[in-house]
This record gives C-alpha cells, structure tokens and sequence, in this order.
C-alpha cells in the first residue's frame, strides 16, 4: 500500500492502526477514499476550511470534528484548529494542519519500538486511544489559558500607570479580547460533543468502561470554560476601568481648557474694547498713566474670575 506525503500510520501490532494525516490536501484525500469506506461529505469536510464541531454516526465508524486553541508566538494571537478524527474498530485516523503539537509529539511517543509496553496499554481498542489524545489536547489548553491570566495581570498594571500610552493600553486589550474570543469559539462545543460520543459509542467499542476517563474530559472542558468565562468578565471590567480614566483625564484637560479661557475672557474683552476707534470717548486716554489702569483692571478683572473658581471650588 502506497502512502502519501504527510500521511503517518502507526501499527501497534494488535489490529489497531492510527494514522495520522498533518496536512491534508486533494492527495490525502484521495487516499482515504481509497483506502477507507468513508463518506464523501465527510471527507470533504477535512479539507482545510472552517468547519463546526460536530459528531457523525454511521454503522462502521464514527466521525467526529473538533477545534482547539492555538497560540501564535509571533502575532501572540489565538486561532481556532481544527482536528478531524474518523473513528472505527480497529482504527483511528486523524487529520489536522500540523499547528497543534500534542498530536505530533504523541504519535512520535507511540511510534517508538522501543517502549513495548505501548501496544498493551493503547492496542485493546481505539477509544483508548482516543482519549490519549483529547487528554493531550486539553491538557495543552492550560498554558494558553495562563498565558492570557499573564496578560491580563501586566495590562491590568499598565492602566493604572499614567506613563503608559493609552493606544498600546487599547490595542493590548483587543488582542485580549481577541484570544478570549477565539478560544471559547473553539472549545464551546466540546462539551457537548464529548458527551455524545459517550452515548453513541458503545456499539462499536465498550466505552461504558472508560466512561470515568470522558467524564474525566468533560470535566477538563468545563474547567476550561469557567477560566474563559472569568477572563472575559475581567478583561471587559479592565477595559471600562481604562475608558472611565481615559474619560476622566479627557475631561479634566476640557475642564482646565475651560477654566483658562473663561479667565481669559475679562483680558480679550478689554483689549477688544480699547481697540476700538472711538479715541475720543474712551476713558483714560488722555491719561499719562491710562495705559497702566487699563493692564490694572485687566489684571483685577483676571484676579476676580480665579477667584471665584477658588470659591467654587473649581481649581
């Protein structure tokens, strides 16, 4: 049997294949189709795109789509990926883009001949397997999710420090928002799905006997939605915290602005008046010292409205 390019399979020597496809194209396709009695559509549905979570049954195998969080070291942003499994008696084959290590680093863990206790633990039945590789990929979200706990802390340290520049502070918070988004896209649906799986197994593999184990991933599923949900009610009460500051310094600035041009009024309005070309009935012009009174007004006039702020309490 000829195999493809990015196409692994791992025999472990008691009727159980896992092969693994970690980038799947028209040639991987194809060689499924040949290979395996599976449903066009289902196929066609591991072709790179976006496709829901959702869980399939048929007499021979079940297929199954999920996604999970994957973190981008060089943007820092979180995409959704998504993993296919197509799940039989005696095989289980995934597909994926290659983005989510736990997979790969599996496969090679099993894939070793050397540790020869790996087809007694993992050769009974797929579902095992199964849940080795769920566990991985659940237990992979946690980084993440301490990775976003850390931004959270080091923004929340950046709103409270006035040096900092209040476009990053905004840009910060979206790229935030953006991964808390993202990731609870892809893990909302796991919970539910898993639990069908639990239900709709049963004909092709006793999963009655490792129902502790998916329950077990139900349980890590909801561990991960709780955290999502307190990240979100944080980084959204982070970001009106920041806006009500922004919002009170914006305002302070008007109001200093305000003040200063109200107690500049009285200086404008004299000098507009003394400009006019009325000399002969303008006070103090004829004076020795009228240019002297008119700056002394002007300058009491000015006293007068700083004044008056002082009292209310204004400045």
């Amino acid at each position: 049997m000829r195999i493809e390019k990015h196409i692994k399979i791992n025999d472990f020597g008691t009727g159980l294949k896992w092969v693994c496809v970690d980038a799947p194209g028209q040639k991987q396709i194809d060689w499924l189709k040949q290979n395996f009695a599976f449903n066009e559509l289902d196929l066609t549905d591991c072709l790179p795109s976006s496709q829901r979570p959702k869980l399939t049954e048929y007499d021979d195998y079940i297929f199954m789509i999920l996604q999970f969080p994957y973190y981008s070291s060089a943007t820092g942003e979180i995409e959704a990926s998504e993993v296919d499994f197509f799940i039989g008696r005696n095989f289980l084959i995934t597909v994926h883009n290659n983005q989510l290590p736990p997979i790969n680093e599996l496969f090679r863990k099993y894939n070793n001949k050397k540790k020869k206790d790996t087809g007694n633990h993992l050769g009974e039945h797929p579902a095992v397997l199964l849940y080795e590789i769920l566990n991985d990929l659940l237990h992979y979200c946690f980084p993440i999710l301490n990775h976003i706990n850390q931004d959270i802390d080091a923004i929340e340290t950046k709103i409270f420090n006035i040096d900092h520049n209040k476009i990053d502070i905004i840009r910060e918070i979206m790229r935030i928002k953006h991964n808390i988004v993202y990731f609870r896209k892809a893990m909302q649906a796991h919970k539910s799905i898993i639990q069908k799986l639990i239900s709709r197994s049963e004909k092709l593999f006793a999963t009655h006997k490792l129902q502790v184990y998916y329950n077990n991933l139900v349980n890590h599923t909801k561990d991960i939605w709780d955290f999502l949900e307190n990240y979100k009610d944080t980084i959204n009460a982070l970001h009106e915290t920041h806006e009500s500051l922004v919002s009170q310094h914006l305002n302070q600035i008007i109001k200093t602005l305000t003040i200063f041009s109200v107690v500049v009024f009285p200086l404008t309005l004299f000098a507009s008046v003394f400009g006019m070309n009325t000399v002969n009935s303008m006070p103090f012009i004829n004076s020795p010292y009228g240019f002297w009174y008119i700056i002394g007004i002007m300058f009491l006039a000015m006293l007068g409205m700083i004044f008056y702020f002082k009292h209310k309490k204004w400045i």
